[in-house]
């Protein structure tokens, strides 16, 4: 089973540069609220895994731009989930323009746990392994 999340965002004016299409930096805030709406719909939200007493922090991301998003577009960010063995969230983005549905851009990226004071964490916690079985993952 794959968990996918698809979430729509309105291009804002003080999201483009000045040659009036959507600044690159902008893209990774696109995959923050994608993993944002992901975390809401399946319940793996920040608060979620603080509550559990776990940071998980990005140390990896990646982002390849296909076509422009300009202002006014709706964007519609695709977040998918990749299971893995390893004590980490992987996640993988697709950005598609709505109005076409052409991709915009694709990327991916990696979260690692840590305890609250900073310990990386080399195992899973019980919490996400108990998140997993329950999406049969």
């Amino acid at each position: 089973m794959q968990l996918t999340d698809r979430k729509e965002i309105e291009v804002r004016f003080s999201e483009v540069d000045s040659m009036r299409i959507v600044w690159h930096g902008n893209y990774l805030r696109y995959f923050e609220d994608g993993r944002e709406s992901f975390g809401i719909r399946y319940n793996l939200g920040y608060l979620d895994i603080y509550k559990n007493n776990v940071m998980v922090p990005l140390v990896r991301i990646n982002c390849d731009f296909k076509r422009p998003l300009e202002y006014g577009d709706i964007a519609i960010v695709e977040t998918r989930f990749v299971p893995s063995e390893a004590a980490k969230i992987v996640f993988d983005y697709t950005v598609y323009r709505k109005k076409d549905m052409e991709i915009a851009a694709t990327g991916s990226s990696t979260q690692v746990f840590l305890t609250l004071e900073g310990e990386l964490l080399l195992t899973n916690p019980d919490f996400f392994i108990r998140w997993k079985q329950k999406w049969s993952i």
